[in-house]
């Protein structure tokens, strides 16, 4: 499954999903997003706080906290919804991240949640999600944000979304941002804990993969149209972070 970064397209936006032993890299977007944890243990960092959640727990990321998933042995509920659909709480909270994202839900909004999808209505969208905006705030607290960080981080997330098919390297975003090339590069380091040609390539995987799993594009195609210059490049790049090859992923996909 691949995240963007625009998940802002309708005020009423709500995608919820169910996946299991699922990772995915450093990112940030302009949604809420709630993942609760059905069985198993998944490792979640949200701006370098590291979680650990277990059956039942979930975890309330506001939007731009940059977020990194990581299980081998999960089953979760993932929800990414519009701000607007919890309009008065994103109001009472424009300036504030919470201290801890960690909160547990009630059985009968987990059950809740997982009856909601695109096409329920905007009424029962937003009791789910006010109620469990509601529950989450009633177990918070909460600082003020780091509004400079983020909007630069915000920039190079948006960057690589624009760019990852292309010309997608430090030099570039130095000119793209008027940033210096190599304050980018500590600055990306220290907040997301990866450098950014790491994330790129992260970036470009998750997307190959995503082309594998939705489309019938070729091994070839989905290494060319996600930015990697070569299937040997792309080969390489996916057994060393995914530790399967890219034929390997296509073959458990089909036998699912």
């Amino acid at each position: 499954m691949f995240y963007q970064y625009n998940h802002l397209g309708s005020p009423d936006y709500l995608k919820i999903e169910k996946n299991e032993n699922f990772s995915f890299p450093p990112h940030l977007h302009q949604c809420f997003e709630i993942i609760i944890i059905l069985s198993g243990e998944m490792k979640i960092t949200v701006d370098g706080k590291l979680f650990v959640l277990e059956k039942n727990e979930a975890l309330l990321i506001f939007p731009n906290q940059i977020h990194e998933l990581e299980s081998t042995s999960s089953k979760h509920i993932l929800c990414i919804f519009s701000p607007r659909l919890v309009q008065a709480y994103t109001t009472k909270l424009t300036d504030k991240i919470p201290i801890s994202n960690k909160f547990c839900p009630d059985d009968y909004l987990i059950c809740a949640l997982e009856k909601l999808d695109a096409a329920s209505s905007s009424a029962d969208k937003k009791g789910v999600l006010y109620s469990l905006c509601g529950q989450f705030h009633k177990q918070s607290e909460y600082i003020a944000k780091k509004t400079d960080r983020d909007k630069l981080l915000h920039k190079i997330f948006a960057f690589v979304e624009e760019n990852f098919c292309e010309d997608c390297s430090l030099l570039s975003l130095s000119k793209e941002t008027g940033y210096d090339y190599s304050y980018l590069s500590r600055h990306f380091k220290k907040i997301v804990g990866i450098s950014f040609n790491t994330y790129v390539t992260h970036y470009r995987l998750s997307y190959a993969c995503y082309l594998m799993e939705n489309t019938e594009q070729t091994i070839l195609q989905c290494a060319y149209n996600s930015g990697f210059t070569s299937l040997r490049n792309f080969n390489r790049c996916f057994k060393d972070h995914l530790k399967i090859t890219p034929t390997q992923y296509l073959r458990n996909l089909k036998a699912r």
